[in-house]
């Protein structure tokens, strides 16, 4: 098997684990609450570059006769990113194999291969599954405009391309989309959970099979670091107070029930568990 793919099983169901390749972002955004002096000595002991290494790990269930895409990665943005179709090819899918695509949230790694190279939906035969109110905010033209000058999250050119990726992959699978307003079970096995913060109305879930249980909760921490100091928050993060309380919420869970965690963004394939580390946790790497 491809080394960017990864099979795992939870009960009866399969997981496959697809990167969409990665990118880097400046750590003054990706660890944005943190003092400078102290985010720079941090970063120096553990190796971190200033520009930080961000895997994209999407991921496919089949459970229920379904087959079922969290997440679509960033598209062609660079030419690090974009490999979701490549992967599933490899993987042994087409696109016309995918039953339902579940958006967690609509920041441009996440809904980037929403739509292929004509704008046209790139799962021709899946439902899109979003949350009501996330959908609502990332069509809002007003928002979008907001976005667009850069008065949201102050991240100038970065937000214009956050409004740009949100008019180029969200109109286009309006005609595909199920929205959802509620905690609870989104197709056989797979619940989804309010987690926000990261943006207003994002979403982690869990995936259960008999008595195994495997938690996605996708951007509530960007990075292993996020977890030993959870005040750090990202510049990402649309409401960071809101942002840290799910993060210590969800984490500190977790690690009570010795949980296993699936991470978007960690080093594939994300798959691991968390223990308590001074003031958070420590992030513990498996393969499942």
């Amino acid at each position: 098997m491809p080394a960017d793919i990864h099979r795992f099983t939870v009960g009866s169901i399969t997981c496959t684990l697809i990167s969409d390749g990665g990118a880097a972002f400046p750590a003054a955004w990706v660890f944005a609450g943190a003092p400078e002096e102290e985010r720079e000595r941090e970063l120096a002991e553990r190796g971190i570059p200033a520009d930080v290494p961000s895997n994209l790990n999407c991921l496919l269930i089949e459970c229920g006769g379904q087959r079922i895409l969290v997440d679509t990665g960033m598209g062609p943005f660079a030419p690090t990113t974009g490999k979701l179709q490549e992967s599933l090819r490899a993987a042994g899918y087409e696109p016309p194999d995918i039953d339902t695509v579940i958006i967690t949230h609509a920041h441009p790694d996440h809904i980037g291969g929403n739509v292929d190279a004509e704008g046209r939906p790139a799962f021709p035969e899946a439902r899109y599954v979003m949350w009501e109110g996330e959908w609502r905010f990332w069509t809002d033209e007003t928002v979008l405009n907001r976005l667009a000058a850069g008065s949201i999250y102050g991240l100038g050119q970065l937000e214009a391309m956050m409004a740009d990726f949100a008019r180029r992959n969200l109109q286009p699978i309006a005609g595909q989309l199920d929205l959802i307003n509620r905690p609870g079970e989104i197709a056989p096995g797979i619940e989804a959970i309010p987690a926000p913060g990261h943006t207003l109305y994002h979403m982690a879930l869990a995936i259960s099979s008999g008595n195994e249980r495997v938690l996605l909760p996708m951007d509530v921490a960007l990075n292993p670091l996020h977890l030993e100091r959870p005040s750090w928050s990202a510049a990402f993060d649309q409401d960071r107070a809101q942002a840290e309380a799910t993060r210590r919420r969800f984490y500190a869970e977790a690690a009570a029930d010795d949980a296993l965690l699936f991470v978007y963004h960690f080093p594939f394939p994300g798959l691991g568990r968390v223990t308590p580390y001074g003031e958070g946790w420590r992030w513990e790497p498996e393969t499942a």
